[in-house]
């Protein structure tokens, strides 16, 4: 087992090997026996590869205005998203999950990452028909997570052979993105990286799927949703922290990108990190 792995059993993640380190962030395996807690996947930046079997995975599209909607996948690929999303298993199943980089997703993948910004859709859809399936049917031979993570390492790094590298220029911006937590405007990327905005606008939705200033929300939601609760004496000090104007702000950020005050959320965080594998999950909070 590498020291970077961590496995329960019924749970396992690990960062991902060296030939893939920096096009994905990490990658996971889950088993459920039987209906478990319903997941609350808030928005992340991160494109997410689900590839399941046995029971498919169930997620519930809730809208202001209509009653939620639920789809069903056993496998699906999951862009950048704006809002938080419900879902399950209802059964036995198990699943591999990988995170993306969104450069890392621009890559493999092979197609502007606005196709799927806010959206779910099929692998195969993306990589051609079979491929999710044939990989499944691999996956399902092998009985342990680090076989499995082998054979999909594997598939997803043939994909990455000769394919285009991303701009220069959307590679430095995100880096300065990521370094400080989205706190810096669309003006002032474009005055550091020495390109107009409007050129940022286009390579940011071509290449990582949204606008420069929708993935800095996420990033600096990311960021306050996961300050250890013991470093800001009160939600204005968390605000103050992650580049919000006011804790007003932040809590319209939370309300519109969550669903809950970030109170609520924060409290669904800590609880989440005290069961150890999930510890670090930015997309993941169980919801009971």
């Amino acid at each position: 087992m590498s020291m970077e792995s961590r496995d329960r059993g019924d749970y396992a993640e690990r960062c991902p090997s060296e030939r893939l380190r920096g096009h994905v962030a990490m990658v996971r395996g889950h088993r459920t026996r039987g209906r478990g807690p319903v997941r609350l996947t808030l928005p992340s930046a991160t494109v997410t590869l689900i590839l399941g079997w046995g029971d498919p995975l169930h997620l519930f599209h809730e809208a202001r205005s209509a009653p939620a909607a639920r789809t069903t996948w056993h496998a699906m690929l999951a862009g950048l998203q704006l809002s938080s999303i419900r879902g399950g298993y209802e059964g036995v199943a198990e699943a591999i999950e990988v995170e993306f980089t969104p450069l890392g997703a621009y890559i493999c993948l092979g197609l502007p990452l606005h196709h799927l910004a806010h959206s779910h859709v099929h692998p195969d859809a993306v990589l051609g028909a079979g491929w999710s399936a044939g990989l499944i049917e691999q996956l399902v031979a092998v009985p342990g997570w680090e076989g499995r993570w082998a054979i999909v390492e594997d598939a997803l790094a043939r994909r990455m052979v000769n394919a285009p590298s991303p701009s220069p220029l959307v590679a430095e911006a995100w880096s300065r993105l990521r370094a400080c937590h989205g706190r810096l405007s669309v003006k002032d990327l474009a005055a550091v990286t020495g390109r107009g905005t409007r050129r940022l606008q286009v390579l940011f939705r071509e290449q990582i799927g949204l606008p420069p200033q929708s993935v800095s929300r996420i990033l600096r939601f990311q960021r306050a949703l996961t300050l250890p609760s013991d470093s800001c004496r009160s939600l204005a000090d968390r605000a103050a922290a992650c580049g919000y104007h006011d804790q007003a702000h932040m809590n319209r950020d939370f309300r519109d990108l969550a669903g809950l005050t970030p109170a609520q959320l924060c409290l669904l965080a800590d609880r989440s990190a005290s069961r150890g594998p999930l510890e670090g999950r930015l997309a993941d909070v169980f919801d009971h």
